[in-house]
């Protein structure tokens, strides 16, 4: 194939700082908002100053195909959020899913998503030229540049609430649902180790997978 794009996650990315965070749901309405909390913090009897527990972690995507990846809405379709401090329109409604997994049956056990704020070039290798950023004109990722969402923004994460500590396999998959087409949807995967121990979380052996 020529003249498509190729999106690859990057694995040590996602290793490097993986954490788990307790936030109060007074701290998440945009979130919640988003629909990017489990089940349970919608329930009628919740507050507050309930806690939810988040694992969280970055992402970076690369196009290394030789087209720009470019929204699947159309402009005039893209979403204004206001609540959240970044302000940005939101031009596909699912950039990334996120799934745990448990480790010995692959059953999912949690998922979040990611509405992709943006799609833009945060960075890019040397020789080609950031032309994308976050505007309500254009948005898109350029062949040899990056999308990094950092580990501490909305919905970068997976509520793990009601998750009981264990072992199990983070699941990062971008452009999900094959709405762009892309010269190889092979690599579009990451699986990471997850030991979970009630309060801590570590991430290893992140790679490209199916």
């Amino acid at each position: 194939f020529s003249g498509l794009p190729d999106l690859v996650p990057d694995p040590n990315y996602v290793q490097a700082s993986t954490y788990v965070q307790r936030a109060h749901l007074y701290s998440l309405r945009c979130a919640a908002e988003e629909k990017c909390l489990a089940s349970t913090a919608y329930a009628a009897e919740t507050t507050d100053y309930d806690v939810r527990v988040l694992l969280r972690f970055p992402q970076r995507v690369k196009n290394q195909g030789t087209a720009d990846f470019l929204p699947s809405q159309p402009r005039h379709s893209w979403q204004w959020h206001s609540c959240h401090q970044h302000r940005r329109y939101h031009s596909m409604a699912e950039f990334s899913h996120y799934d745990l997994l448990d480790v010995t049956s692959g059953r999912r056990v949690a998922e979040g998503h990611k509405a992709s704020f943006c799609l833009e070039d945060t960075t890019c290798d040397f020789g080609h030229l950031k032309r994308y950023a976050c505007t309500a004109h254009t948005q898109g990722l350029s062949p040899g540049c990056y999308d990094t969402y950092n580990a501490d923004i909305d919905c970068q994460w997976i509520d793990i609430t009601d998750v009981p500590p264990g072992n199990y396999i983070l699941k990062v998959q971008v452009n999900p649902k094959y709405l762009v087409l892309e010269s190889d949807f092979t690599n579009n995967v990451v699986r990471c180790h997850i030991h979970y121990t009630g309060r801590f979380v570590s991430a290893s052996n992140c790679r490209i997978s199916q």
